[in-house]
């Protein structure tokens, strides 16, 4: 119950900062947006409509479609999604002011709008709209969340050229990308790290200083070289960005002709990162 509490308060939070990102930056600079908000903002810019009523009718019939084809969970918290946005996009409509800088408008619309969809999708739920399909498109054929809603969302916002013009959608671009990046790291983790293999002739050496010197955990791989047949210990640690230059640095000390391959995690969760070390 507790839990579900707390993904009803993510979903109305990033409703509500969506809703933002869309009436304090997006629609004051004249800028435009993807799936059923971009076209609720075209017609908002044309005829004048609410964002928040067109935005509530044409998810409505989006979420009836998808009915059958999502989870109940899903479905009950896209309806609050689809609710609270409305409500707030309602409420906040007029509330921004155009920026003497479109690029920076574009910018924070970006961020802001990554955030809130990140928010509703760590909710379990769905903005409905584009979100709808990219997450039956998840489900049901493996698709990236946010890719897919770039793709539908840039076919909208290719309409909106008509509209707002070609500068104001290149910007529109822009805010699109960055609002999919910040989505990314909502969606996948907040928590970046440097996952580090290393590959030397003195891998004992080396895992003992990593464990003595930084207090890190390392795994050993047995492995082979597959031209030589020798055998060898893969050593395999994840640190922080700022212990990555104190690794090489032993790595470096103990072995100069270590095999050293650096790769970027994008999430990390155990002991000794987001769950304290045993004392």
């Amino acid at each position: 119950m507790i839990n579900k509490i707390k993904e009803i308060i993510l979903i109305i939070l990033g409703s509500l900062i969506f809703a933002l990102a869309i009436n304090y930056f997006a629609i004051p600079n004249e800028l435009a947006e993807g799936g059923v908000t971009g076209v609720t903002m075209i017609t908002y810019y044309v005829l004048g409509w609410s964002p928040g009523i067109t935005n509530f009718i044409l998810n409505g019939l989006l979420v009836l479609i998808g009915y059958k084809l999502l989870h109940k969970r899903v479905i009950a918290y896209t309806i609050i999604c689809i609710i609270f946005t409305s409500l707030f996009l309602h409420i906040t409509e007029g509330l921004g002011n155009p920026l003497d800088d479109t690029l920076l408008g574009a910018i924070f619309a970006g961020i802001l709008a990554g955030v809130g969809l990140g928010l509703v999708f760590r909710g379990g739920g769905t903005s409905g709209g584009s979100a709808v399909i990219a997450r039956l498109a998840n489900q049901y054929l493996d698709w990236n969340i946010s890719k897919t809603m770039l793709a539908i969302d840039l076919l909208v916002v290719a309409s909106a050229y008509f509209v707002i013009g070609g500068e104001k959608t290149m910007y529109t671009v822009i805010s699109l990308y960055i609002g999919t990046k910040v989505l990314d790291y909502i969606i996948e983790g907040l928590n970046p790290r440097k996952a580090i293999t290393i590959i030397s002739h003195r891998s004992a050496e080396v895992a003992e200083q990593v464990n003595k010197k930084m207090e890190r955990g390392v795994t050993v791989f047995s492995a082979h070289g597959s031209y030589t047949k020798e055998a060898k210990d893969v050593l395999y640690v994840v640190v922080n960005k700022q212990e990555l230059l104190e690794l090489k640095r032993i790595i470096h000390k103990v072995d100069e002709q270590a095999f050293v391959v650096v790769h970027d995690v994008r999430d990390v969760f155990g002991v000794g990162f987001t769950i304290p070390k045993a004392s």
